[in-house]
Parts: structure tokens; C-alpha cells; sequence
């Protein structure tokens, strides 16, 4: 993969993960399934999007996912987020009642969350493929090595807000640095456990009263 193409700031960071075994066997898994014509999630184009969106030096809160949706035309290279006049899966649902709740912005009809990543919001994915209707498929190719990495080094950089949605983005929390950051948890946003602790988090007022603390630029969450 040291040909792919990744914005300048993340390849400096990163250049030597593109050099490791796991990330050839990444290269290897993804090369197969175009040779057998198997549909990948997202369009490869798009499979580094959430770090060409938001640069390091740019990266304010840090959304972590599980891995990108395996719907037809639903993952964009966004955590949680789909293209315009896609149907909101339930999840993004939720978060939205859950902004609405917290700050009062309208529900947006629109799940295109790219408005977040311009601003400094990395929706990073644990794993950044996964196959067609096969969700989880591409969890143990070395992906999360990978993100791993992405996480421990946005940690060294203090003043972020991490925020962790359900049992497997918690997993991450030992990663991440809580004495240079802020890390905010509660159950996901899925309708399984929204109501277990999701609804009422209030981490999008939670995340911008920390960078005002921080004096760095708050976060817009409105998206309509």
C-alpha cells in the first residue's frame, strides 16, 4: 500500500505502518476481493476519507466506530455517516434525537456528516473495509492495528475530546492518554441500548464546553 494515496500530513505520521506485514496483507485481502468481483464497503476511493477530511494538526474530537456499514451505497469512509438521500440507518437516528436533546438543533433529513470532519471531527472506523451484507468480515485483516496506532498518536497530542459509543469503543479507552484528554462513554447509539445510557449523554455540549475550557474553536453540530 505504499502507493495509496493519504493526505500529506497523515502519510508523514503514519508512513511506516504502510511498510508493516499486517498492512500487506490488508493490500492482499482487498486485491482479492476485486479480482473475484466481491463488493467492498466503502468505494476504495473513500476508504481513507475520515483522515483526508481531518488532518492531524486539525483533529479535535475523535468519534471511533466498529467497522463501516455493509448496506448497499451506505458507508461513505465516515464513521457513522451516509451520503446525501441515502436513508439514515438507526443508529445516526439516535444520535441525532440525542443533538437535539442536548443542544436543540433541528434533526437533520440528511446523514452526510462531512460538515463534522471539515471542522476537526475524526469519525474514525476501527476497521475501514468490510465486504457487502457481511458485517465484521474485514475485522481481524489488520485494520485495527492499524487504527490503533491512529488513536495512540492523536493521544499524545493533549487537548482532544475522545468520545467512545458502546462496549467495543470502549475497548479503545486503554489507548488513549486521559490525563492530556478528555474521554467521554456511554452505551451506543444503536435502538438495542440507546436508551441504557445513550439518550441524555449530552457529549456534544460535554465535548465543546471541554475545548472552550481548552480555547479551541467549538464544534458546529448543526448539519441542517
Amino acid at each position: 500500500m505504499t502507493d495509496i494515496l493519504l493526505e500529506k500530513e497523515w502519510l508523514q505520521l503514519l508512513n511506516q505502518e504502510f511498510h508493516k506485514e499486517y498492512m500487506k496483507k490488508i493490500r492482499s485481502v482487498l486485491v482479492n476481493c476485486a479480482n473475484k468481483k466481491i463488493p467492498v464497503c466503502p468505494h476504495p476511493k473513500n476508504i481513507f476519507r475520515a483522515l483526508d477530511l481531518t488532518p492531524p494538526s486539525k483533529v479535535k474530537v475523535i468519534i471511533i466506530g466498529q467497522d463501516p456499514y455493509h448496506g448497499y451505497a451506505q458507508a461513505n469512509g465516515l464513521a457513522f455517516s451516509v451520503d446525501e438521500g441515502v436513508r439514515l440507518p438507526p443508529s445516526l437516528q439516535n444520535i441525532f434525537k440525542e443533538l437535539y436533546d442536548d443542544l436543540g438543533h433541528s434533526i437533520s433529513q440528511s446523514g452526510n456528516l462531512e460538515k463534522w470532519s471539515d471542522q476537526g471531527v475524526l469519525l474514525l472506523n476501527s476497521s475501514l473495509t468490510v465486504e457487502l451484507n457481511k458485517p465484521n468480515s474485514h475485522k481481524d485483516i489488520g485494520w485495527e492495528i492499524f487504527t490503533d496506532q491512529i488513536i495512540k498518536k492523536i493521544s499524545d497530542i493533549s487537548g482532544k475530546v475522545f468520545i467512545l459509543w458502546g462496549s467495543y469503543a470502549q475497548k479503545k479507552e486503554a489507548l488513549i492518554n486521559s490525563e492530556k484528554n478528555l474521554v467521554l462513554k456511554s452505551p451506543h447509539p444503536s435502538p438495542l441500548s440507546a436508551y441504557r445510557g445513550f439518550f441524555g449523554c449530552k457529549h456534544f455540549s460535554k465535548a465543546n464546553a471541554y475545548l472552550k475550557q481548552q480555547k479551541i474553536t467549538t464544534i458546529d453540530w448543526q448539519l441542517s
